[in-house]
């Protein structure tokens, strides 16, 4: 294994060369830098082998006990029904033989006898009455400790046709195969990954050597199944570094069962949206966080495994299971007397490890059931050489071989023709050949006997692994490039004209053999070719050679691809894979001197004279050291907090004194804008002797040391979101960094506003089209004011509908879960809630903020609000983050509910508002208010809507009696009664006075807080005219809070 590093990936893969590291800079981000920049002086070549295992074991009992044996272990082999067993490379030792000699192994204890004739034989077993070849060498898969890394994928480790099954996960279940495998694998392997989907387990166990240098594990999940994410169906994926070099991605898949047409297309969707919805943590580099998660196709290598589901198309069922049991009887092609061909042909690969040797290095030996030629006994000569005709021809050429009967069915496979169609696993997957009988379907407790069911499943390989590299997606990735620029150029030159051709000079003279990979890449109908691409015939046995995203060169080989016949608890079989991978790794100790050698050269550079300070801003590779490449947050929506941090350094020898401060008097907008903040961030140790100021205003650090700073963004505040809407402001400014006797670093920032729906007005709301504003931005980018030219599209703002049903639906819900769950209390108690900001009890929680942003998104893209809130939000925390994501859509709104204008008309004509005594004196007062608001329609719906969903909260949240609503009507609208709270319903009353009050002050906050986020008026300088409007306010929206 070659150990040499790739420069031209280097830099790629975000390497620097050291003679380009800045060296003024001490900060831990540019130390990690330039210590990963030679990474080639700390790197030696390993190899390990990886033994990949999946199976469906249909929740049968008893198969958890069958595990250690095949996987662990390697038995449950039948060389007699794996046509490539017998044609290994055999200087990888794949295989080796059973220590007790030639005896074939026994069935797993819990099976004999099951289902069978005396003596544990199955009487249906195919294999059953098959004579004993003596001598016959038992075989297995190499295991033990010779194995670096076991993963190992189950499919349907529960029953999925239970629904509690389906949708809750048992812990017990995955602890009784973890402690199944761990049981068998040798002392000290350790678990590097585990995790459950419902009926899918993806655990994966390494050497205690591996173990050391792996980091970066990542794990995730993709449910695909029912609704499209319910976890039925779908892919437990993990991701890991090996040796802090090369990025492993192992994914345990079950996808869409069926046999038809839709089914396919289902399987191929379920593969799509795995490989679109997998997204792993950033990889950290020595504490250096990458800018963005890996997803699939990100890394070097990738294994795809488990159940998925691709049948056997246009051969009739019966016929396969005919052809394969006749096969697996012996009886295909014999010429009578019962002596199968296996019996007279067979071969087994055996491999000497009795010495104990396990460096793999031991010379294989092939052992026959022909006379061998050099044995004592034998009538040759042992001088002779051996005739021609007693070697074992390629079974692929004998058309009654099981591998050529295998062959003409591979054809047929659905996942082949998938590749071949471009419609799944056509990125650069490979699979080993298939040499081997299908997988699925078997009657449990057998082996070669196919479904004998009533359903008689046609048996097809629906359980596989596929690989691919770096090198393979690359390549892929080349050749849709050169696909789609061959296909512009026909279409240029259909667009010139056949006689118009000849004219084009560079079709003539412009062709470069060297630079066309069309010839590796035929058309996608042209099957006679393309075919071949899978490569059942070609090299996947060789050593591959593949460049990493870091740069190494690793090499990978297919070693062993099959099956495990003899087990026989599932009507799947396992299936393994093994492969040897080489590959660079991280010596700790290189890498310590390395990163001594680097600190050490990084400190001996220090700036004598005045204080000096280099500036590192995250994200930006910036040959500037001092801010002034500023800070871009790309793009930003209302209530979009974001944040960039800044690692500050002092490369100086003497003490720096750091502070943010404002922009030099004189210069336009000079003060610090109101949606950006800029913060150090603790801890740090001020020094009061030297006149360092408090934590937030500055800091000082004493040459060598660094410090964080948080630059933070967000638009909350009504009057910019407005001007920014209107394309009336920008988000520009400039951040100056002040360093006492030294001199001011500017920090540039900026931003692009992203229009929200927040901060319109009504006419404009009730003008977006279907798609929210996010569709009119994607047409027109630029747009500010929606014009009131465009066509109405809704008779009251979308946005405010979906506010007001989630807000309906949510009350529902927390009163359903105060019935069922104990711990759910509804604050009954707090006048106004969930609308009194004051009364919230999730306002502080760290994801309030980003559950309204989500929320934000949802609304300006159209999309249901109750998908943007997760199912394991609590209830009551999800009402309160709506109901405050109401009341600032309403206070954003400039002409609000009730505009400035009919508020003019409202007072005008209605002065009695706050003094309706009686229940006809506040009908008399509705009936004005909708007359008014009658003659602006729009405006009319949004207040009935709004007004009905607080009159249902009302009688929701603190529901009353018949007598108690008719005592509630007699009384003066938003008066509170004179009664005591402390007074209890009295003896044979139907009126609780307690609960009366409180409803009056629930209406009364509530119509409070609605009344100043609905209406608009003139504004006074007055504070007693400012109160007496409001109270006229609130009137307006409680008199319409009453019901009968």
């Amino acid at each position: 294994m070659s150990s040499e590093h790739d420069p031209s990936m280097a830099s790629a893969a975000g390497h620097v060369d050291p003679a380009s590291i800045d060296n003024t800079s001490t900060t831990h981000y540019s130390l990690s830098r330039a210590v990963n920049a030679r990474r080639s002086e700390y790197t030696r070549p390993h190899s390990i082998r990886i033994k990949i295992g999946t199976w469906n074991v249909a929740s049968c009992p008893g198969t958890d006990k069958d595990l250690a044996s095949w996987f662990v272990d390697g038995d449950g082999l039948e060389p007699r029904l794996g046509a490539g067993l017998a044609h290994l490379n055999l200087s990888e030792d794949s295989i080796v033989a059973n220590e007790n000699g030639f005896e074939r192994s026994r069935e797993p204890s819990h099976l004999q006898g099951a289902e069978g004739a005396e003596g544990g034989q199955d009487s249906r077993d195919p294999l059953a009455n098959q004579p004993e070849i003596q001598g016959e060498p038992t075989v297995r898969v190499v295991g033990g400790d010779k194995i670096g890394l076991y993963v190992l994928g189950l499919q349907e480790i529960v029953n999925l046709s239970h629904v509690h099954q389906s949708l809750y996960s048992d812990p017990s279940t995955v602890a009784k195969w973890q402690d199944a495998l761990e049981a068998a694998l040798p002392r000290g392997y350790t678990l590097v990954a585990c995790q459950q989907l419902v009926g899918l387990l993806l655990l994966i166990y390494a050497s205690p050597e591996v173990a050391a240098t792996i980091s970066n594990e990542s794990t995730v999940s993709v449910g695909t199944g029912l609704l499209g994410y319910m976890g039925n169906k779908g892919a437990v994926v993990s991701r890991l570094v090996l040796g802090e070099t090369t990025r492993l991605v192992f994914a345990n898949t079950h996808l869409a069962s069926g046999h038809d047409q839709t089914s396919l297309d289902r399987r191929c969707w379920d593969y799509n949206k795995i490989l679109t919805n997998t997204k792993f943590a950033p990889v950290n580099h020595s504490g250096v966080l990458e800018d963005e998660g890996d997803k699939i196709g990100d890394e070097d290598f990738c294994f795809f495994f488990g159940d998925l589901n691709f049948r056997l198309d246009g051969l009739p069922g019966q016929d396969i299971r005919h052809l394969l049991t006749l096969h697996a009887r012996g009886e295909y092609g014999a010429s009578g007397g019962g002596t199968s061909e296996f019996e007279e042909e067979g071969v087994i690969v055996l491999h000497n490890n009795d010495d104990g040797d396990s460096d793999g290095t031991s010379t294989p030996s092939m052992i026959s059931r022909e006379t061998s030629f050099d044995q004592p006994d034998s009538d040759e000569s042992s001088e002779g050489l051996p005739d021609p005709d007693d070697f074992i021809p390629d079974p692929s050429n004998d058309p009654a071989s099981l591998q050529a009967t295998l062959d003409s069915l591979l054809p047929h496979d659905q996942l082949r023709k998938a590749m071949k169609g471009n419609k799944a696993f056509c990125e650069g997957w490979r699979e080993g050949p298939i040499t081997f009988l299908p997988t699925y379907k078997y009657d449990v407790g057998t082996v070669g006997l196919f479904d004998s069911s009533e359903k008689k499943r046609a048996p097809s390989w629906c359980d596989r692994i596929l690989y691919r590299t770096r090198k393979d997606i690359q390549h892929y990735k080349k050749k849709h490039e050169d696909t789609l620029q061959a296909k512009n150029k026909d279409a240029e030159m259909q667009k010139l004209g056949i006689d118009k051709v000849a004219d084009d000079e560079s079709v003539l003279f412009d062709y470069d053999p060297t630079t066309d990979s069309s010839g590796e890449n035929l058309a996608a109908n042209n099957t006679s070719y393309e075919y071949d691409e899978y490569d059942e015939e070609g090299d996947n046995h060789d050593v591959e050679r593949v460049v990493t995203s870091d740069g190494f060169v690793d090499e990978i080989s297919l070693d062993l691809y099959t099956s495990h016949q003899r087990v026989m608890s599932s009507d799947h079989k396992p299936l393994v894979a093994l492969f040897t991978l080489k590959y660079d790794a991280v010596v700790p100790e290189l890498k310590a001197r390395v990163h001594s050698e680097v600190a050490r050269e990084l400190d001996r550079v220090e700036n004598e004279g005045r204080p000096a300070i280099t500036i590192v801003i995250e994200g930006r590779d910036s040959t500037t050291t001092d801010g002034s490449g500023g800070v871009d947050f790309g793009s930003v929506g209302f209530m979009g907090r974001k944040t960039c941090s800044l690692t500050i350094a002092n490369t100086g020898r003497v003490q720096a004194l750091l502070s943010f401060v404002e922009k030099p008097d004189g210069e336009v907008d000079s003060k610090k804008p109101m949606w950006l903040q800029a913060t150090f961030e603790p801890p740090f140790e001020n020094n009061e002797s030297s006149g360092g100021t408090a934590l937030k205003d500055g800091i000082s650090l004493e040459p060598g040391e660094t410090a964080s700073a948080l630059i933070e963004m967000e638009i909350r505040e009504i009057k910019q979101l407005r001007a920014l809407n209107e394309d009336r402001g920008q988000l520009e400014d400039v951040l100056v960094l002040r360093v006492l006797d030294g001199r001011d670093h500017f920090i540039p920032v900026r931003a692009t506003w992203r229009p929200s729906c927040f901060g319109r007005s009504l006419e404009e709301l009730i003008r977006i089209p279907k798609g929210g504003i996010a569709a009119m931005v994607q047409q027109n980018p630029t747009m500010g004011s929606i014009p009131y030219s465009l066509d109405v599209q809704t008779s009251s703002p979308t946005e405010l509908f979906k506010l007001i049903e989630a807000i309906e639906s949510l009350t529902d819900r927390v009163l359903a879960d105060e019935n069922m769950i104990e711990d759910v209390k509804v604050p009954r108690e707090e006048a106004g809630w969930p609308f009194d900001q004051t009364t919230w009890q999730t306002y502080t929680d760290d994801d309030f903020a980003t559950l309204q942003k989500n929320i934000i998104d949802a609304l300006e893209n159209d999309r249901p609000i109750m998908e943007a809130l997760k199912a394991d939000v609590p209830s009551i925390k999800r009402l309160e983050i709506v109901s405050s994501l109401l009341l600032v859509f309403l206070e954003s709104m400039p002409d609000g509910i009730v505009s400035a204008p009919l508020w003019a008309r409202i007072e005008q004509t209605l002065p009695q508002l706050t003094s309706a005594k009686i229940p006809a004196e506040a009908e008399e007062v509705k009936t004005g208010i909708l007359d008014i608001l009658s003659t602006a329609p729009y405006y009319n719906i949004s207040f009935v809507f709004l007004t009905s969903m607080l009159a249902r909260m009302a009688s929701e949240l603190l529901p009353l009696n018949k007598e108690e609503i008719e005592t509630i009507n007699t009384r003066r609208p938003g008066a509170l009664g004179r009664r005591s709270l402390s007074f209890r319903r009295a003896q044979g009353s139907m009126v609780d006075e307690v609960a009366i009050q409180r409803r009056l002050a629930w209406e009364r906050r509530a119509a409070e807080v609605f009344g100043v986020a609905l209406c608009r008026a003139s504004p006074s300088t007055n504070a007693r005219d400012t109160k007496t409007v409001e109270d006229k306010m609130r009137a307006v929206v409680e008199v319409f809070m009453r019901r009968d």
